[in-house]
């Protein structure tokens, strides 16, 4: 009996190391949100819920934005190692001299410039001198893409004559309470759902087909500083996130009870007390809201892409628009060639 557990002791001693080696090499990943947790960011949740980030060696920390932050402050800062954002807002931190690095492109969706029916608005010329939602107001980014499809189909127009709302990310509410005549920049997934149940008849004009680069994406970035630091560890982030792309394509109804499931754990619902189940009104806003949800989560299925790159062509076009369009000065744009704060070395 003794050398039977002797030699079993033995046997298993490898594998007790392995798994305790295994548990050591787990690197931890604070990855930061451009926005709050929404169906845009499903790869990250189904990558934590199916354990791809463990099975490629990581423990990925997602931290939301209490409000508006400079993500590459906080990497340099170490409060994050990684961060999402949009491709236009990486161009345009590059060319203030920031230090940025994108690296992965996760998420591809149609948006542009939204509008109600109601507002008389048909084709792009025809928001000349219109008021525009944007959050970035009153800066030029908002009359920039606005002006950009106008003078696409053909229309003259001062862009001065813009009236400019700020309305945060609530796009929707800002055309429902007639505060603005059209809104920017919008994402058919999210915004255009959410006019649909909120029983707004709205339309948009896509980005892609009214002379605008097509930046409605979210990419991947860190500085550069870090990224040669982590760069294994941020090749794993990308290959598990990858995996999770493939699992939400092949199994969306499991993709989307994953979502479900992570939320609840990290936003429990607010307590509610006997009344509100009593209460039919509270009973159809819960149901209202749940069905809204569900809407969005099918409308951002197909929009996770399997290739990861970002081609140089895009880039190039988006920092060409920016000057052409006033935001970045062309001696900027000529320091901050896409090379600099774009790589796909490790997206393939």
């Amino acid at each position: 009996m003794y050398r039977f557990n002797e030699l079993t002791c033995l046997l298993l001693f490898p594998l007790f190391i392995s798994i305790t080696s295994s548990k050591e090499e787990v690197f931890k990943l604070k990855l930061g949100l451009e926005w709050f947790l929404n169906p845009d960011h499903m790869p990250i949740v189904v990558a934590i819920e199916e354990g791809y980030f463990e099975d490629f060696g990581l423990d990925v920390e997602v931290i939301e934005p209490t409000d508006h932050w400079d993500a590459d402050k906080e990497i340099l800062a170490g409060t994050l190692d990684v961060a999402t954002t949009e491709p236009l807002h990486l161009a345009q931190d590059a060319a203030k001299g920031k230090s940025v690095l994108g690296f992965s492109r996760f998420f591809h969706t149609d948006g542009g410039v939204m509008f109600l029916e109601s507002s008389g608005i048909t084709r792009p010329k025809d928001m000349c001198g219109k008021t525009i939602q944007y959050p970035g107001s009153p800066g030029p980014g908002g009359p920039a893409i606005v002006q950009t499809m106008v003078e696409a189909d053909g229309g003259v127009c001062d862009v001065e004559s813009y009236g400019k709302f700020n309305n945060g990310f609530y796009h929707t509410d800002a055309l429902k309470d007639g505060n603005a005549d059209v809104a920017t920049l919008m994402f058919y997934n999210f915004e255009m759902i959410e006019a649909e149940q909120k029983g707004l008849r709205a339309n948009y004009f896509s980005l892609k087909d009214w002379g605008v680069p097509d930046f409605c994406q979210l990419v991947l970035f860190t500085t550069p500083e870090r990224y040669s630091e982590l760069k294994p560890h941020l090749r794993n982030l990308v290959l598990a996130m990858r995996k999770a792309t493939s699992f939400i394509h092949r199994n969306p109804k499991l993709a989307m009870r994953d979502y479900a499931a992570y939320t609840k754990r990290v936003s429990p619902p607010p307590a509610r007390n006997l009344l509100s189940f009593l209460n039919p009104f509270a009973w159809a806003r819960n149901l209202k809201a749940k069905k809204a949800e569900l809407a969005t989560m099918k409308a951002t299925l197909p929009a996770f892409p399997n290739d990861n790159t970002l081609s140089g062509d895009f880039n190039d076009k988006l920092m060409s628009w920016l000057v052409q369009s006033g935001q970045v000065g062309e001696a900027e744009a000529k320091l901050t060639q896409p090379s600099k704060y774009y790589t796909n070395e490790i997206a393939t």
